[in-house]
C-alpha cells in the first residue's frame, strides 16, 4: 500500500549534543542534496572499515538508487547537520511490516549525538509507518554502532559468518539486530 506523502519524513527533529551542545537537525533528503550526499558516503567507504560498500563507487548507479529511493512510497532517505554541514544520513525501507535501516556518520562527528539524532528520527518514521520490527546488519568490529543500537533497545538476532566478501578477498562476518516495536500482535503458534 503507497505510503502518503504527507507521512514522510519532512519534519526537522531537533536534539541537543550531549558533548558542544551543538544542535543536530535530521531533515529529508532531497534530489539536490546528492552530491553532498554522495561525498560523505564515499568519505566513510573509503575508510574501509563500516560500509558494506568499499570505495572506489560508481557515481551514476549511487545516484539512480538515491532518486530511487527518494521516490518510493515505501522509503525514507534523511540527512543529520549541524550549522549546515551534512554529518549523517539515515535510509530506510519498509518491507512487509519491517523496516530495514542503513545510515552512516561523517567521521569528524561520530560520538558527538548524530548517531542518536538519526536513531530517534528512524524509529519515529518506523513508527509512524506502522512497522513492527526494524532490522539492520553491522559489522562485529563496528563497536560505537553496536553500543548505539543497544542503547535503543536493538538485539542480535544473529550471526552471518564469513559471509561478506570483500575486494581484497576476505569474507567479513555481520550481526543482524532488530528491535521489535509490535509487542501487541500474536506470534506464530508453531514456535
Amino acid at each position: 500500500m503507497p505510503v502518503p506523502a504527507q507521512r514522510r519524513p519532512t519534519q526537522r527533529r531537533r536534539t541537543g549534543d550531549l558533548h558542544d551542545r551543538q544542535v543536530v537537525t535530521v531533515r529529508a533528503a532531497s534530489p539536490e542534496d546528492f552530491d553532498a550526499w554522495f561525498a560523505l558516503f564515499t568519505s566513510v567507504a573509503a575508510e574501509g572499515r563500516w560500509l558494506g560498500a568499499e570505495a572506489p563507487l560508481d557515481r551514476a548507479a549511487r545516484r539512480e538508487a538515491f532518486e530511487r529511493d527518494l521516490a518510493a512510497a515505501d522509503a525514507a532517505s534523511s540527512l543529520a547537520e549541524v550549522e549546515g554541514q551534512l554529518a549523517g544520513v539515515l535510509g530506510l525501507r519498509l518491507r512487509r511490516g519491517v523496516a530495514g535501516l542503513g545510515m552512516l556518520v561523517a567521521e569528524a562527528w561520530r560520538g558527538r549525538g548524530v548517531g542518536s539524532s538519526l536513531m530517534e528520527a528512524a524509529l519515529a518514521w518506523a513508527a509512524g509507518e506502522h512497522a513492527h520490527k526494524v532490522f539492520l546488519e553491522v559489522w562485529p568490529h563496528n563497536a560505537a554502532a553496536v553500543a548505539l543500537y543497544r542503547k535503543y533497545g536493538f538485539v542480535e538476532e544473529g550471526r552471518l559468518h564469513r559471509h561478506y566478501r570483500r575486494r581484497n578477498g576476505e569474507l567479513w562476518d555481520a550481526l543482524q539486530m532488530g528491535l521489535v516495536l509490535d509487542r501487541d500482535s500474536p506470534g506464530s503458534p508453531y514456535g
